[in-house]
């Protein structure tokens, strides 16, 4: 049963840090164009919150036999800061402001969980508090795509959901679910059985859609958030506009020569 639990602590370790690593692509693109353009950077201020108080709650004074639970979070914490570092440097003036005061919640948030368990409680109570803060911001984290299913379903179309990324929601909401069933551990099965439902849910959403993009015909391939169609949107705009302006100057030439 130690062997078995073990393994899947491991499977769960390298699901996550792809899942982690996920987003590399999306910041690589705002590297490049010097801007966060529509992108959201709080789904990156809530998963590093997670990631803090999940390391905090596997840690051996807080949780015992639970140390695989801090090394990936660990790692996601330190991939997290990048991330919303990066954001927080390109990203226009109300958007930053906007994380910047979320990225000052969480770190108040998590030093409350670490001073108070340090200092305030013991033992089971300890292991209580601390597990009880990590499971309801992990959930948070795992819920932060509804949003993005509610928008595959309106414009039947799975442009803006990758499916890598969906199926590594699914591989580590199932491995570390597993895991803390063996373990016995609340804690950790039910956020992340949770995020299991989540990620499948979101795989069965990609197979209904995968064929359709947002007008109902075959989808183009494209990267993560969708750069083919941002740059179809900006061609359809200039179109557009050329149209308005030689109708504007069709009517003022009616005019004159009335």
């Amino acid at each position: 049963m130690d062997i078995l639990h073990f393994s899947f602590g491991i499977f769960g370790n390298a699901t996550a840090l792809f899942l982690f690593l996920a987003p590399a692509i999306t910041f690589k693109r705002i590297l490049r164009s010097r801007s966060t353009e529509n992108f959201s950077g709080i789904p990156y201020v809530m998963t590093l919150l997670n990631c803090l108080l999940s390391a905090w709650y596997g840690l051996p004074f807080v949780s015992p036999n639970n140390i695989l639970v801090s090394t990936i979070n660990g790692a996601g914490a330190a991939i997290e800061s990048i991330y919303v570092l990066i954001f927080i440097i390109f990203a226009h003036r109300k958007e930053k402001s906007k994380i910047l005061g979320l990225l000052t919640f969480v770190i108040a948030v998590f030093s409350i969980v670490a001073f108070v368990s340090l200092f305030a409680l013991h033992g089971q109570s300890r292991k209580l508090f601390c597990g009880l803060a990590a499971t309801i911001f992990s959930i948070i984290m795992y819920a932060s795509p509804l949003s993005i299913m509610r928008l595959v379903i309106k414009t039947k179309s799975v442009e803006f959901m990758p499916f890598f990324l969906s199926l590594f929601v699914f591989l580590c909401g199932t491995s570390w679910f597993v895991y803390g069933l063996l373990g016995r551990d609340p804690f950790v099965a039910v956020p992340n059985g949770f995020g299991c439902g989540l990620g499948a849910v979101q795989l069965i959403l990609y197979a209904i859609y995968r064929n359709n993009n947002h007008q109902g015909e075959p989808k183009k391939a494209c990267g993560i958030g969708g750069e083919n169609s941002l740059e179809m949107n900006e061609k359809e705009k200039q179109y557009q506009n050329g149209l308005k302006t030689s109708n504007s100057n069709s009517l003022n030439n009616g005019h004159s020569q009335v």
